[in-house]
């Protein structure tokens, strides 16, 4: 009988051999400052592999885009960055500094002033329908779901679905003590061996199944 793997090779770009819309993201990112977990894919037909220059946008400054394992990301989500923001504290947003020159030396220093919303951060396990838009600076957590067609302007809580411009929370997933139970036992960063082992568990299983998995794998009984 022919081996079957535990689990794809998630240094492999397209693990779907017949689909190269399908893209694993971590070993097609070459920018320091996009730093993305294992399995975690992008599905686009037009250009998946060139995620990096195409949906995440004006990635000027040092802020990073950080993104978990397990994630999935629908065509069309794009992710902005803080080179994105304008200068809102006069009368003008008008850039003018980006255009250099005379304009440039009086105005970087308004420029270099200004705040930032700091690093980009998702979680593990979330899922991006199609065309979201994350703005700058947002934080979402494990287990989220972001609707099509969502921009998210704030932080996003662990365990919940939000949609809509701005993106709004529709309901949590679970209960606030299964919530916390998952944190816990954050599948994602199981062994791969028993991630394949509990596959079934973690996608139609519950909570305290999913704990007491976790609690064995700490040596806890349950």
């Amino acid at each position: 009988m022919e081996d079957v793997a535990l689990s794809p090779d998630p240094n492999t770009v397209h693990p779907l051999p017949a689909h190269d819309r399908v893209v694993f993201l971590r070993p097609v990112i070459s920018s320091p400052k996009i730093l993305v977990g294992d399995y975690t894919y992008y599905d686009d037909p037009d250009g998946a592999t060139d995620f990096e220059h195409r949906n995440v946008l004006y990635a000027y400054g040092p802020e990073r885009l950080i993104i978990g394992k397990y994630c999935a990301i629908a065509a069309g989500t794009k992710f902005l960055m803080a080179g994105a923001e304008h200068p809102t504290m006069g009368v003008s947003a008008f850039p003018f500094t980006m255009f250099g020159g005379r304009w440039a030396e009086q105005t970087l220093d308004i420029i270099t002033a200004m705040p930032s919303r700091g690093d980009t951060v998702v979680g593990n396990d979330v899922w991006f329908g199609h065309r979201v838009t994350v703005m700058p600076g947002v934080r979402i957590g494990d287990g989220a779901i972001i609707a099509a067609g969502a921009v998210v302007t704030g932080d996003v809580g662990p365990y919940t679905i939000v949609g809509g411009n701005p993106a709004r929370l529709i309901r949590q997933r679970f209960a606030d003590d299964d919530i916390k139970r998952l944190l816990h036992a954050a599948w994602w960063d199981w062994p791969t061996e028993l991630v394949a082992e509990h596959t079934r568990t973690i996608m139609a299983g519950t909570p305290e199944e999913i704990e007491s998995i976790g609690n064995r794998l700490d040596g806890k009984v349950s």
